[in-house]
């Protein structure tokens, strides 16, 4: 265990190990030995899947009662050549009052700072603060997300583990921090769409049917037409083709098919059964009998959800107002996270860092950042736990 345990010491701790997905990397073992030592009760799981590397996971509990759930996770993503980085990406060097290595906000630093403000309360109040505090960390958030939070929310669950609200600490802040919450995610639905024809010469078209045309027809018939305009709390779905490939090295071919992928992110106008079914009917539509095709839906574990504004919500806006100045926006934007499987098990919501480096080469944050942090879920942890009157 570092014998400081300030959000500073702890994040560097954290980037110091290696935890590349699927490497646990000394991530998890640092965090038990300091929870251990605070008195948290700590269970560590492996979860496998065919196919696919085992993960380890940490599940951690104080108290009893009503419960707080602080959700994150300690893989990252690979760093890419160590030598373009300004400091080495697993080394946790402060220069110029930044703090820069791989996970410095995605989210190992906003797990540091979960964990400074917890050993902060529990070192003021106690054990005994009239309540519960938990941690669920994976280590499969940037991977697959198959043997993560949603297996270790089971798991959780099979043992009567029960949580009232869950704060997720991902980097939501776009520039300065306190600017956003993430109440809510989009949905995603990815599909690969192939059109089929006949190989043959170019010289001799008759004998052939190029699926090129037939491929333009059926994507400009689901880019036509938006999805929607929108909800109270989303943006409007978009469709993205982000392959389109024929697979043909010859000039002088007619290709005997084209495919093309998409990636949906959908509002809760839908969910993936109905974009689906949506998608399917614009195809058929545009193809008539005119176009051969055949449409592969992948399985979507992303559904758009949305924790809507209630007392909690108010509560972290408050802190985080109190802590910045700033009353931070409720937002649905940006991509998918862990949320979407703890959804299920409490209301959720996601507030963090600033996001403006991660997944880059120089993935910083500054200190100054880390303690008003720290700062602002200890306000939670104050508010949440309110002391005993006199």
């Amino acid at each position: 265990m570092p014998v400081d345990v300030s959000p500073l010491a702890l994040a560097q701790a954290l980037i110091r190990c290696p935890s590349v997905t699927p490497e646990e990397g000394g991530a998890l073992a640092l965090l038990e030995g300091v929870l251990r030592s605070a008195g948290f009760a700590v269970e560590r799981p492996v979860f496998s899947e065919p196919g696919t590397p085992d993960i380890e996971n940490l599940f951690a509990r104080i108290g009893s009662g009503r419960c707080l759930l602080f959700a994150g996770h300690t893989d990252v993503v690979p760093p890419g050549e160590a030598g373009a980085w300004r400091h080495g990406p697993f080394e946790g060097v402060v220069a110029d009052g930044m703090l820069y290595g791989r996970g410095a906000v995605d989210m190992k630093g906003g797990i540091a700072c979960m964990l400074a403000a917890t050993l902060g309360f529990l070192a003021e109040r106690g054990p005994d603060f009239g309540g519960g505090i938990a941690f669920l960390v994976t280590g499969d958030e940037e991977g697959p997300a198959l043997n993560g939070t949603v297996k270790l929310l089971d798991w959780a669950r099979a043992r009567a583990e029960r949580f009232d609200h869950c704060l997720l600490g991902e980097p939501t802040n776009p520039s300065r921090l306190g600017e956003m919450i993430k109440i809510g995610r989009r949905g995603s639905l990815t599909g690969t769409l192939t059109v089929h024809g006949r190989q043959g010469h170019v010289a001799y078209p008759h004998r052939a049917e190029n699926p090129i045309p037939g491929m333009l027809r059926l994507a400009s018939a689901l880019l036509a037409a938006p999805l929607d305009a929108g909800t109270a709390h989303f943006d409007a779905s978009n469709l993205e083709f982000t392959t389109l490939d024929v697979g043909n090295p010859a000039t002088n071919v007619i290709p005997a098919q084209a495919k093309a992928v998409f990636n949906i992110r959908f509002n809760d106008d839908w969910t993936a059964e109905t974009l689906g079914a949506e998608i399917r009917r614009r195809l058929e539509e545009a193809a008539g009998n005119a176009v051969r095709f055949s449409l592969d839906l992948r399985p979507s574990n992303s559904p758009a959800f949305l924790t809507r504004p209630d007392a909690f919500v108010d509560l972290v806006s408050a802190a985080v107002e109190a802590e910045t100045g700033s009353r931070p926006a409720l937002s649905t934007t940006g991509g998918t996270s862990d949320a979407r499987f703890i959804k299920d098990a409490c209301p959720v919501i996601e507030f963090g860092l600033v996001g403006e480096t991660m997944h880059q080469t120089d993935e910083c944050v500054a200190v100054a950042d880390l303690d008003r942090l720290t700062a602002i879920y200890r306000r939670v942890l104050d508010v949440y736990f309110p002391a005993a009157s006199a």
